[in-house]
């Protein structure tokens, strides 16, 4: 190793607990990002609330002609992010429409005018760029105007995390690269494939925050990417490489920074209160684009894999893609598949539906076999404690799942039940096979019901 490269090159990192399970990263790691083009006659479904925060209203109407790019959905409150057609095409429908939670939202269904053959190049960015030019106010009003939020999967506005804050400066801006869920390759397809423009787009959101220092941080089951990244960075000063212990949850926001900078974000704070930003590695190179080139929100890789999937793979596809489509893209699902998760088998949710449009925030779908989704019958927690030993909030999720079941949401609340960031970990370890994180999400619906009462 070079001077240089030890002086870029940041330890080992892990946090303290959670859990290792089977990566099964190698069904799609090593297929490169396939581009998927719409073809005339096809429809997208474009929700209206892609992120946390208020919902937007529609600015399109049935019959209007819009443009590739164009927004067709804005908002004015501060926690918001405006929505964008990713396609020239007909608005046929304004209304609500199915949506990955069983419910439905009020979303503009825009039909595709004509085969869409060329997309905008994402792997290498712009030559001579000067990234100087850009200034805070410049950057965030740029972020904002393209409707980015956290591709992770959490999906808060990128403008309101990156606005500076005179009360809580900061001083590290952290890329999420870590991809810890099991199964999805998409961030590790983007380091490997398009290296430069997510580095770029981590520079201007150090001058957007205000912060000095940038460190992108990987997990070391991905030396592919590290290289490229490792490249990337070696001439610009300000930034850094950590090589973080692959371990579940390692690409969590808490995880992570105890991890990388051995600071602690309090419960019920943000990573703002210990002087950091963190942002998904997918969002800095969406961050690139939209201030060098104005570039929307409206395309994002996903990855498509599990043993319930003919052709496992990473596409780049327009966000409201419908997901019929893209697994018809995929060849389609296997004679055993048996479940459908929007994203990885640790926090995933499963779908019923196939006619759900992709989000800005979904970052793969995971297709499960029949013998993969075997469930054994919950039995009698044991009071083993591996729940406890496991959990990397240091939880006790057997006593707040017992006082969900009991309906005593008091209690759960005493037990720090709205600290749970329903990772998985709890229920992976189980030996009784408790559901314990259906628990928490039923006892956190009940805990905002009595909150609205």
């Amino acid at each position: 190793m070079t001077a240089m490269q030890s002086e870029k090159l940041l330890g080992k990192f892990s946090f303290r607990r959670g859990v290792h399970p089977p990566h099964r990263k190698d069904l799609s790691q090593s297929c490169p990002v396939q581009e998927i083009r719409l073809r005339a006659g096809q429809r997208v479904v474009i929700p209206m609330s892609q992120h946390i925060g208020a919902p937007c209203q529609p600015t399109v109407e049935v019959k209007q002609q819009v443009t590739a790019g164009q927004e067709v959905g804005s908002c004015e409150a501060f926690v918001s992010a405006p929505v964008h057609s990713p396609v020239a095409g007909t608005v046929v429908e304004v209304s609500p429409q199915p949506a990955a939670a069983g419910t439905k939202v009020l979303s503009a269904v825009i039909e595709v005018a004509e085969d869409q053959t060329n997309g905008r190049p994402w792997k290498q960015k712009k030559e001579n760029q000067d990234l100087h030019a850009y200034d805070s106010a410049a950057i965030v009003a740029a972020i904002r105007r393209a409707g980015l939020v956290g591709q992770g999967g959490a999906a808060f506005p990128t403008a309101v995390k990156l606005m500076p804050n005179e009360k809580k400066p900061v001083d590290t801006v952290l890329i999420n690269g870590c991809e810890c869920e099991p199964y999805l390759t998409s961030d590790q397809r983007l380091m490997i494939e398009a290296a430069g423009p997510m580095v770029d787009g981590l520079r201007l959101a150090l001058r957007a925050s205000g912060a000095r220092r940038g460190i992108i941080a990987i997990e070391d089951n991905k030396p592919e990417a590290i290289n490229e990244v490792m490249t990337a960075i070696r001439d610009i000063d300000e930034l850094q490489l950590a090589i973080c212990r692959t371990k579940y949850p390692q690409g969590g926001e808490r995880q992570l920074i105890k991890a990388v900078l051995d600071r602690v974000v309090p419960t019920g704070g943000l990573p703002l209160d210990v002087g950091v930003v963190v942002v998904n590695a997918a969002t800095a190179s969406a961050i690139y684009w939209a201030c060098v080139e104005g570039r929307p929100l409206t395309e994002r890789i996903v990855t498509v894999t599990g043993r319930g999937i003919k052709q496992p793979g990473n596409f780049r596809l327009p966000v409201g893609m419908l997901l019929s489509d893209l697994l018809e893209v995929c060849g389609g699902l296997t004679a055993d598949a048996a479940k459908v998760l929007l994203g990885g088998p640790m926090m995933g949710p499963a779908t019923g539906r196939l006619d759900i449009p992709i989000l800005k925030g979904t970052s793969g779908i995971t297709v499960l076999s029949r013998d993969e989704v075997a469930r054994e019958a919950e039995k009698a927690c044991i009071r083993c404690g591996r729940c406890v030993d496991h959990c990397p909030l240091k939880l006790v999720p057997t006593r707040i799942a017992q006082a969900v079941k009991a309906r005593s949401i008091d209690i759960a609340l005493e037990y720090d039940l709205l600290a749970c960031i329903e990772c998985g970990c709890c229920a992976y370890v189980c030996p009784s096979k408790i559901p314990l994180v259906q628990y928490m999400k039923s006892g956190k619906v009940m805990a905002k019901n009595l909150s609205i009462k």
